[in-house]
């Protein structure tokens, strides 16, 4: 328990550090948002609605430290405030209606990626020097030294353009209603294929060389040997005694990955026009929108942060040490 406490107490610094970091960020850049609202409505604003809106971004004359404390305020009652590019539409509104599509494009993709590089490390380490071994990852390494955008263009171009097997662009058919029926939730996967595929050829190729060495390490330890002494069976070894003592690594990355889903496909995302949190994100930065790079970046910052702890709660009930530390 005081392992978990101290964990949880350096997460809640982190949270505080990142709140912290996003409140100076509109404030250490030139102009300010409200400046650039009344230049693109060309001045048809009276002052007072100027200086209204200075507030509502908490950008008016009070104390650097009232505005602070007034952010921290907002930011735990889950108030993001507005967001400049579809003003008055509120930061939250956004990202809910963003953030459904990036998870799943995101969760789909590592799942998929996690259990397969997995698998096939488990099996190059325990068949070492097979053909499994010796072709694969050098073939997955290879695949996986292309960015993830440029391998999502080639399949575009190929699958969608060329061979027209794959839809070009968004999350679901123009014109679909979304709804909980079978039609939509194939169509849905139908756009999902090509992005989370080119998101999982690039990323599959590290999953199984971490598990791979891993298990190459375990594989030395004592306790495997005092297995095969026992004549148990090697597939029991193998999965029981070897690989789970080596997915202790790949838990602590997966869960990394989880956080980083929220941002992880923008490129990817931005390729396929899939309408997620990475693609809102690369709006609101060429839109100078302050707020909405403010809650994306915390949104993405709390996944992160969220996600560590819970895997530092499961590394404590895998590992036995951790326990007993």
């Amino acid at each position: 328990m005081g392992y978990i406490l101290r964990r949880l107490g350096f997460y809640l610094a982190a949270f505080w550090v990142s709140i912290t970091l996003n409140f100076m960020l509109p404030r250490l850049m030139p102009g300010d948002p409200v400046t650039r609202m009344v230049a693109r409505l060309q001045g048809s604003i009276r002052p007072d609605q100027i200086e209204a809106l200075r507030r509502s971004f908490g950008l008016d004359d009070a104390p650097l430290w009232e505005q602070y404390f007034r952010y921290l305020g907002q930011i735990l009652s889950g108030d993001f405030g507005f967001s400049i590019s579809r003003f008055p539409t509120p930061v939250t509104q956004v990202i809910a209606t963003q953030i459904g599509w990036t998870i799943l494009l995101g969760l789909t993709s590592l799942i998929i990626a996690v259990l397969i590089g997995n698998l096939l490390g488990i099996l190059a380490a325990w068949r070492r020097g097979s053909a499994l071994d010796s072709v694969l990852p050098p073939v997955l390494v290879f695949i996986g030294s292309f960015p993830y955008f440029w391998l999502a263009m080639g399949l575009l171009y190929l699958f969608g353009v060329t061979l027209g097997w794959f839809p070009l662009r968004h999350a679901f058919s123009v014109g679909s209603t979304p709804e909980f029926s079978l039609a939509f939730i194939g169509d849905v996967a139908y756009h999902l294929f090509l992005p989370a595929t080119s998101i999982v050829l690039v990323s599959i190729g590290g999953w199984m060389l971490g598990m791979r060495n891993t298990m190459i390490s375990t594989n030395a330890e004592d306790y495997i040997t005092m297995a095969e002494a026992k004549g148990l069976r090697p597939n029991r070894i193998m999965l029981a005694y070897a690989a789970r003592n080596a997915m202790l690594p790949s838990v602590t990355a997966f869960g990394m990955s989880l956080g980083f889903i929220v941002g992880g496909a923008l490129l990817t995302e931005v390729v396929f026009a899939y309408p997620g949190v990475g693609y809102q994100l690369l709006s609101a930065v060429q839109n100078l929108d302050y707020p909405l790079m403010q809650g994306l970046f915390l949104t993405i910052t709390t996944a992160v942060l969220v996600a560590n702890f819970l895997v530092d709660i499961v590394y404590v009930r895998l590992d036995p040490r951790v326990r007993v530390s």
